[in-house]
Formats: C-alpha cells, sequence, structure tokens
C-alpha cells in the first residue's frame, strides 16, 4: 500500500470513528454488543484483515502503520476495536508467522473478510503471566490424531470465535513442551462458557473455554512440535505494540474530553480550566501522551527493521497503559462529581482502560521482560 492509499485509509476510519461508531458508544455500553451495522461496515472497510498479507485479503500493514491506525481506532469504545484485533492481531498472527501455507490460504481469507472469527486460547486459571506453565494437554493417539483435555480462561472473541488458536502441552514440562493447534468451533467436546461480566470493555467479550477430548488431525499443528510458546511470545510482541498504540489513541480521547469539559464547566464564576492546579493536570496528560506516541511509533519502526522486536514493544505497553491509567484518573479528578456518573464518557473509559494494564502481558510482566532482556544483554 502507497503513502497516500494509507492515508486515504486513515483518513476513512477517522471520519467513521467519530461519525458512526462514537454516537453509538452509549448503545454499545447498553446492550453489551456492537451493532451489526458497525461490524459489517467494518467487514467492508477491511478492517478485519488491516494487519494480514495483501495475498490472503488483507491489507498488508506494516506496524507502523498499523500503530497508527490503531491511534484512531483507540478513539472510540475499546470493544470496537476488540472485535476485529484479535483476528489481526494475537490470532491471525499465529498463522501468518507459522501456518503451513495450506492452513493460511484456508483460513486467513476468511479472517480478513470477517467471515471468520479468531480467538487466541493460551491463558488458563493457573497460568495467565506465567503461560509456560500450562497444563492443558494435547496426547497423539494410535490413529495419529491428537486429544486435546484442558480449560483456557479470559479469552477474547471465545463467544463468537469460530476457530481458536489452542496452545497444549504435548511434551514434557516448561516451554519446549508446547505446541500450537488449530481447532474449529463445532468439533466435539470443545465447549465456550457464558461471556464474562467484566467491570468495563462492554461489547468486548471473553469466556472459557473448555476441551473435553477434542480430537484434532496432525495437520491442525500449527509450527514444528514444541515450538508453541515461542509462537505464543511472536503474537504477543505484535499484540503488545497495538495495545499501546490503543491506550495512546484512548487516552487522546480522554484528553479532549477533559479539555473541553475544563472549558464550559464553572466554578465561583470562572471556567475550571483558568485554575492553575486543573491546568497542571492537562499539562501532565498531554506530556505524557506525547511521550507515548513518540514511543508507539519509534518502537514500530524498529520492529519493521527487525532492529528489536521484544524491548520495545514491552516498553511501549508498559508505559502506554500505565499512562493512559492516568490519564483516565485525572480526567475524572477534573471533571469531579460528574466524573463519577454513568453516562459521562470519561467514567465508561475510566472502568475500559484499567484492563490494558493486564491482558496480553501485566505491566509487572512487562518490568520482567524488561528487566531480563537489558541484563542478559
Amino acid at each position: 500500500m502507497d503513502a497516500q492509499d494509507f492515508a486515504d485509509v486513515l483518513a476513512a476510519v477517522r471520519s467513521f470513528v467519530r461519525e458512526q461508531v462514537i454516537p453509538r458508544e452509549e448503545e454499545i455500553e447498553e446492550t453489551d454488543a456492537i451493532p451489526e451495522s458497525l461490524r459489517q461496515a467494518a467487514r467492508e472497510m477491511g478492517l478485519f484483515g488491516y494487519a494480514l498479507p495483501e495475498e490472503y485479503g488483507g491489507l498488508g500493514l506494516s506496524l507502523s502503520e498499523e500503530v497508527r491506525l490503531a491511534f484512531e481506532l483507540g478513539y472510540a469504545s475499546p470493544a470496537f476495536r476488540s472485535m476485529f484485533g484479535t483476528s489481526n492481531g494475537i490470532a491471525g498472527q499465529v498463522l501468518v508467522n507459522a501456518g503451513t501455507e495450506e492452513q493460511k490460504r484456508q483460513w486467513l481469507p476468511r479472517l480478513a473478510s470477517g467471515e471468520v472469527i479468531g480467538a487466541f486460547a493460551l491463558t488458563e486459571a493457573e497460568a495467565g503471566s506465567d503461560p509456560s506453565t500450562l497444563s492443558t494437554t494435547a496426547v497423539k493417539d494410535d490413529d495419529g490424531n491428537y486429544v486435546i483435555n484442558g480449560a483456557k480462561r479470559f479469552i477474547t472473541n471465545a463467544p463468537e470465535a469460530d476457530v481458536f488458536m489452542v496452545f497444549a502441552r504435548t511434551g514434557g514440562p516448561g516451554s519446549r513442551g508446547i505446541s500450537t493447534f488449530l481447532v474449529e468451533r463445532d468439533v466435539p467436546g470443545l465447549k465456550v462458557g457464558p461471556p464474562d461480566e467484566k467491570m468495563g470493555q462492554r461489547g468486548a467479550h471473553t469466556a472459557e473455554v473448555f476441551f473435553d477430548n477434542v480430537r484434532v488431525p496432525a495437520s491442525a499443528m500449527v509450527g514444528p512440535e514444541g515450538t508453541g510458546f515461542r509462537t505464543a511470545m511472536a503474537s504477543l510482541a505484535h499484540g503488545r505494540l497495538s495495545i499501546a498504540a490503543v491506550c495512546v489513541g484512548l487516552a487522546q480521547r480522554i484528553l479532549d474530553e477533559t479539555v473541553a469539559y475544563a472549558k464550559e464547566r464553572a466554578q465561583g464564576g470562572r471556567k475550571i480550566g483558568e485554575y492553575q492546579l486543573v491546568q497542571g493536570m492537562i499539562a501532565d496528560s498531554q506530556a505524557e501522551l506525547y511521550a507515548g506516541r513518540a514511543m508507539v511509533l519509534e518502537a514500530a519502526r524498529a520492529y519493521d527493521a527487525g532492529e528489536d522486536r521484544k524491548l520495545g514493544p514491552s516498553c511501549a505497553k508498559y508505559f502506554c497503559s500505565e499512562m493512559l491509567g492516568r490519564v483516565a484518573d485525572r480526567a475524572v479528578q477534573v471533571f469531579g462529581g460528574m466524573g463519577y456518573m454513568r453516562g459521562v464518557a470519561v467514567e465508561r473509559f475510566y472502568r475500559d482502560a484499567r484492563l490494558f494494564r493486564i491482558y496480553e502481558g501485566t505491566s509487572q510482566i512487562q518490568q520482567l521482560v524488561i528487566a531480563k532482556r537489558l541484563l542478559a544483554d
């Protein structure tokens, strides 16, 4: 995609988000669902496949382009981007990075078009921050098939997913004993639990997924046996930069809401934006937002150049998710009592923002990744 084509995509997404998605945010919150008209419009714009290769029907964006698109998508309710973010990101990238040509041709065009939805089934009740300890097993039977048993937790898109990238233990303990399997939803023995009741991000669904003697052929394995952990980490590194960019987009939206309120809300006969302590909170948020945006763009450039695909994504995800939390907290403080009321955007975003510091690697996991990388170097 040339520069002008990408600029046109950005402009179209920016208009779509502001003119069609934002006016329906309260509807998404109340119904816990993305309206079908928005879902269909996203399909037609190619948003289900923006990070997937062009040869398989995607837009083939570089990560530098992808994060700039995520800045725009992050400006609205996070549930909207989540609808197609997993198919583009941690699920779809499993196939992009490790899939066979047959697997890619069978699934990537359908993921890119939005015909099917993908899910990334890694997290377990006792294997979240350290997935190398996962206990779901895949045992080879006498016919050469694999029999999967176990359970996954907090799986994004699980209620809607048509295909799951499942990480299961095929060997001994530790990361080298984990493999990846492509498992279709309708296979016997696979059951998806009810949608989780979450603090925020309504409209974006997670659920438990259970595997009870689920049989899949050997051809369902993605990548060589024992490489599943490496495959997962590669997808997560890509996903962490995307999440960091979404945090930047949402922080921009929250700051815009805060500035607009400070310019119109009066106390003691003066607009609250005239008070220096309010100005201080706004200035802090702008400075941190500026730093986060620059960090994401530089980390994406280094990722595309092959210079760094681990340290930068972790730094960006750590800083930007924590930054977003501070920006959201200051927004509620500037709004005062109104910031604590349901129906006010910053109250909703305050709840939405909290999740970014947890999923795709908690802030504490990012700290460990960063420190170990530096100490190893």
